[in-house]
């Protein structure tokens, strides 16, 4: 990939994502022409070639892109239960593997929020070791000897983000109607008040302060420490936690017992953000995460944080309990009570509801422990019901706060399939579903 500044104005990035999609379209064209007449195991073959084609464009133009494109390019990369294996593969380099800036194209706007760097450091590595949509993070050391993190934002980010929501706002509207008839806007509205939020880094420090908080007796998740000092609306510096990385922490040769222990401390980490303290970490990428040889999971990334609002969790609860105690005779009115029902307000019907509960409790039984990543029929069955209910969502009413939410979820439930972890499910979420 190279390394040029991205474009910041409306305009050259609306004409960035249109290339984009007539390359992908021709190809896609030509690829479907050259395939007919072969036999049916070929054509396979040559459709997941050509998606895997178009998985690389996409990493490479929204990588250099940035801004509120490459965040919703890595929000599809989380889609595993989707997405052949093949292009899940492709596309979770937009999770870490985006190319970075050189030190000199960003090293103004450090200066600026900082004043002399070298007052505060005493080295900085001039390569950056992540690069994600919003900024970049360098290695240093403080004067006073400690190691620390710095994730500097990309100059011009905000207009690149601007930019973006006109033009992406047209885009997901059309790819939704695609697939359903359910109101875009309360979709659009919570994507854009979270892609926004990301720009703030002292609203990310303070999310991360209170984040440590909440998890300070829980010794195996691992929170960075802000350095303040060095912290501004466009400069977060953190204490260095490092650990094994997501492809190392998955490789074959990592204990398998090491990966049920990392994936239990996951759905812990996920169950208590939703339903205990309504503070949910909702950016579920696995770059977000290292992994320590005992156990412990490092937690990066703070910027896309969703406060919960208690009607919603104590929803959520109350499916958790109404599944796991067999009443699903009662999930109808507990989702209408959380805000989600028909547009007459009328509750939704058993039938689109009773799937799902039985899929979700096949993956909380007690024994033998669900193994995610073994067997792809619950998540397959899963999808499967998705799409029923998005075909008849026309006249659904939701509140927008289930968005993240519910992309968080599926999220983890993608990063517990690649650690292929088992655990004990049903009672950690018992743990998180008792009466208040």
């Amino acid at each position: 990939m190279t390394r040029r500044p991205p474009k910041t104005s409306s305009l050259g990035r609306l004409l960035e994502l249109g290339g984009l999609a007539v390359r992908a379209g021709t190809s896609t064209a030509a690829s479907f022409v050259s395939s007919l007449g072969r036999p049916a195991a070929r054509r396979e073959e040559l459709r997941i070639e050509e998606l895997v084609r178009n998985a690389r464009r996409l990493v490479a133009t929204l990588g250099e892109m940035k801004g509120a494109a490459m965040k919703v390019g890595q929000m599809l990369s989380l889609q595993d239960a989707i997405l052949p294996p093949e292009v899940a593969a492709v596309l979770r380099a937009l999770q870490k593997e985006s190319p970075s800036l050189p030190l000199e194209m960003v090293e103004e706007q450090l200066a600026e929020e900082l004043g002399d760097p070298l007052q505060l450091f005493v080295s900085f590595e001039p390569e950056a070791f992540a690069a994600a949509s919003i900024g970049q993070v360098h290695r240093a050391v403080l004067r006073d000897g400690r190691r620390v993190a710095v994730k500097i934002q990309y100059p011009g980010i905000d207009r690149m983000v601007e930019a973006d929501l006109g033009n992406l706002r047209r885009v997901l509207k059309s790819v939704v109607a695609l697939v359903s008839k359910v109101d875009f806007e309360p979709i659009w509205q919570e994507l854009r008040a979270r892609l926004r939020e990301e720009l703030d880094y002292l609203h990310e420090a303070e999310r991360m302060r209170r984040m440590a908080e909440l998890h300070a007796d829980v010794p195996e998740v691992v929170i960075p420490r802000v350095v303040e000092e060095a912290s501004t609306g466009r400069i977060l510096t953190t204490e260095y936690e490092e650990g094994l990385s997501p492809d190392e922490a998955c490789a074959p040769e990592t204990p398998q017992e090491l990966k049920d222990r990392w994936g239990a401390v996951l759905f812990d980490f996920l169950l208590r953000g939703l339903l205990r303290h309504r503070l949910l970490h909702a950016d579920p990428n696995l770059a977000n995460f290292s992994f320590r040889p005992d156990g412990r999971v490092v937690v990066y990334d703070f910027g896309c944080v969703k406060e919960v609002p208690l009607r919603l969790a104590r929803g959520y609860r109350g499916l958790c309990r109404a599944a796991l105690e067999g009443r699903t005779d009662d999930l109808p009115d507990v989702l209408k009570r959380m805000g989600m029902h028909r547009l007459d307000g009328s509750p939704l019907e058993e039938r689109l509801i009773t799937p799902w509960a039985a899929l979700v409790l096949e993956l909380l039984r007690p024994a033998p422990p669900y193994r995610f990543g073994s067997d792809d029929s619950v998540a397959r069955r899963l999808l499967d019901a998705a799409r029923t209910s998005l075909a008849e969502a026309g006249d659904v009413r939701f509140p927008r706060d289930i968005v993240f939410v519910n992309r968080t979820v599926l999220g983890h439930f993608g990063n517990l399939a690649r650690l292929r972890a088992e655990g004990p499910w049903r009672d950690i979420l018992g743990r998180f579903t008792e009466k208040e």
